[in-house]
């Protein structure tokens, strides 16, 4: 780092989808056994919204209108006394993918393991980008892993009409229902998050995401990162990573040949750089993948940084020598031959 540069770009980033990615399934489950409701039943419809909605002459977002069902389902009393406190504690009983949490923490292992990159002072950082409900990822055993995470928050206790000549109201209620949709996560809006951590908007918000800044300025390069998730759906991030020279790995469901299958078509399209199982104990390709590539951006990590010093850095200057002159050469002997 310069002292005219922001940050020293000695951080790489892990990005992580959750759903299917992490976790087996979708987050949601344990909020339908919490309230015994058909979990088939309840995707089947969020499915058909688009269509139904269609008909009506009204447009929604496939991706992101479960949110509202969900809703519909608040406000119907099947989800009775649903809040975020409640989404946080049912988040505790997601179960992950072999190998998690563990994993995240050998991956942070990996950037201090080595005394050259203890002396460059390279770190790893993870993040969730996600879909799913931002409370339930909180809530979970994998956020005390996590830098940020970004997925869907919902609103409790939103503020009436007039509230900024009522302060009673700022506090809420603590035991509300969630009664809005307070920020929606679709797989497009996936990649402005990618720009917020390679510009270190998380980190400082006066740094603006739309904002123009210089490629050396910003806190962590988007080749500094390795983002991970489950299929076609995450092409637009998949896209943005591999542009710029960050690194794709998609993962399928062991055993999963419909996954499996989809994974292989995003690597024959070069979507990917690679792909495996959702498995992530020692010794499983996607373990040994991530190990190999983590390494790999640290040792270019400091090949970089080593060049921009010796770049920077002048030869000191010497002390001239008067060298004695060369002795005279003999004067050469005259090759004629004399008859």
């Amino acid at each position: 780092m310069s002292e005219e540069t922001l940050h020293r770009q000695n951080i790489i980033a892990c990005i992580w989808d959750f759903d299917r990615t992490l976790i087996p399934g979708y987050m949601q489950g344990p909020l339908f056994r919490h309230f015994d409701v058909d979990e088939k039943t309840f995707w089947k419809e969020v499915n058909t919204l688009p269509e139904y909605f269609q008909l009506k002459g009204q447009r929604v977002s496939g991706e992101t209108v479960y949110l509202n069902h969900l809703l519909t389902y608040v406000r119907a009393g099947i989800f009775k006394g649903l809040n975020n406190a409640l989404l946080r504690r049912l988040g505790a009983d997601l179960e992950f993918f072999p190998g998690l949490p563990d994993f995240l923490q050998i991956l942070k292992g990996l950037a201090r393991s080595r005394p050259e990159y203890r002396k460059h002072d390279i770190s790893l950082e993870h993040y969730v980008i996600s879909t799913g409900l931002a409370e339930m990822i909180r809530g979970s055993r994998i956020a005390a892993y996590m830098e940020n995470i970004y997925g869907c928050e919902l609103i409790e206790s939103p503020p009436p009409p007039g509230y900024l000549q009522q302060p009673e109201f700022f506090d809420g209620d603590d035991q509300a229902e969630v009664s809005q949709i307070g920020f929606m996560v679709d797989n497009t809006i996936k990649t402005r998050f990618i720009f917020e951590i390679n510009k270190g908007t998380n980190k400082n918000p006066d740094i603006d995401v739309n904002a123009r800044l210089a490629a050396e300025d910003r806190r962590i390069p988007i080749k500094n990162m390795i983002y991970v998730a489950d299929g076609p759906s995450d092409v637009p991030v998949f896209s943005v990573i591999r542009k710029s020279g960050g690194r794709a790995y998609a993962v399928y469901e062991s055993g999963n040949e419909a996954e499996f299958a989809q994974n292989d078509a995003l690597l024959r399209c070069g979507r990917v750089d690679s792909y495996g199982r959702a498995d992530y104990r020692q010794k499983s390709d996607t373990h040994m993948w991530m190990k190999t590539h983590v390494l790999q951006i640290c040792d270019r990590i400091i090949r970089e940084q080593e060049l921009a010093v010796s770049e920077r850095v002048g030869k000191p200057p010497r002390h001239l020598q008067n060298k004695p002159a060369p002795p005279e050469e003999p004067p050469k002997q005259s090759t004629f031959l004399e008859e």
